[in-house]
């Protein structure tokens, strides 16, 4: 569900253009207003969503889910702690979905993680994803193979 932005209702803050992560989101020179250049490219993160202000920015349904006539709204509410989600049929009906927004102090969200360590400004920073495993990573320069991670293929499953 790529973005768009209603021209009317943005007034040219930017933080949509800063969040982006595929710097698709820009803000006309003439009108001062965001667009979005290229949404066949959207990753549909919907950060651009989230952090506008002036809740500016909507999501385009798929057909699949909203048929045409249909209309998606996104509400981030901080104070609330949620962000809900509002899609309206052509025929009226209406269908409201709520989602915590799950930002919690390291190790009182997820019980799983309670006993790790926190993540450093370093791996903050990192492309690598915290759960990463080490055998999938490129940090040595080499390609890694099932017998360097000392792993064995048997019937399309690694062990």
């Amino acid at each position: 569900m790529p973005t768009f932005v209603y021209m009317t209702s943005c007034d040219g803050c930017g933080h949509c253009v800063d969040i982006c992560p595929s710097d698709i989101m820009h803000i006309d020179p003439t009108y001062r207003r965001a667009y979005n250049i290229e949404p066949d490219m959207c990753w549909e993160c919907y950060s651009c969503v989230k952090a506008c202000p002036q809740n500016a920015i909507d999501v385009r349904g798929y057909a699949d889910f909203a048929p045409l006539g249909h209309s998606v709204r996104v509400r981030r509410e901080e104070e609330k702690g949620t962000i809900s989600w509002k899609v309206k049929f052509r025929n009226g009906t209406e269908k409201n979905f709520l989602s915590p927004i799950t930002t919690v102090p390291w190790g009182t969200g997820y019980p799983e993680l309670k006993d790790e360590a926190a993540p450093t400004d370093e791996m903050r920073e990192s492309q690598h994803l915290y759960s990463e495993p080490e055998y999938i990573r490129m940090d040595d320069g080499d390609v890694h193979t099932l017998k360097s991670n000392k792993l064995k293929m048997k019937l399309g499953v690694y062990y």
